[in-house]
């Protein structure tokens, strides 16, 4: 498979927004102060990793298949762990998710105008399973939020 010069800067872009979210959700699982935020941000980490994998398989000249059943692994329902009331420790948190919930809005923005520029169908589809699986990621976020009132 032959890239254009144009698919290949935009993967060279999406592999440093996917090392970013790696690192990111690394860090903020380690400073998350509860247990159900560091166990979230934890397994979007490992998926994060999974797409890092595959677009570099796709920067490589191999038309990589998604893997199946990752975005399942994220966790998608929780309980409160905080009140009305902001605490020092809830704000830590709520800056972790506010901050976390920003890069995923900007890198399922990425996808989106990607998928529109490259040429194979096969890596269209690619690239919207990861976006899909982003949008995911997002959502997990805002739920997490909601529960804990860190989201209005």
């Amino acid at each position: 498979m032959q890239l254009t010069q144009k698919e290949t800067t935009l993967l060279s872009d999406l592999k440093s927004q996917e090392k970013l979210c790696v690192e990111k959700y690394t860090k903020y699982a380690s400073s998350a102060l509860d247990p159900q935020l560091k166990e979230l941000f934890t397994s979007i980490a490992n998926v994060e990793q999974q797409h890092l994998n595959t677009i570099t398989q796709i920067e490589n000249g191999n038309t990589a298949q998604p893997s199946q059943g990752s975005a399942q692994s994220v966790k998608t329902t929780f309980t409160s762990n905080y009140g009305m009331g902001d605490t020092p420790d809830k704000q830590a948190d709520a800056y972790l998710c506010a901050d976390l919930l920003a890069d995923e809005k900007h890198v399922s923005s990425l996808y989106d105008t990607c998928i529109f520029e490259f040429k194979e169908q096969a890596i269209r589809d690619t690239l919207n399973h990861i976006q899909k699986e982003e949008q995911q990621h997002g959502k997990a976020i805002y739920d997490y939020m909601s529960v804990n009132n860190m989201y209005s």
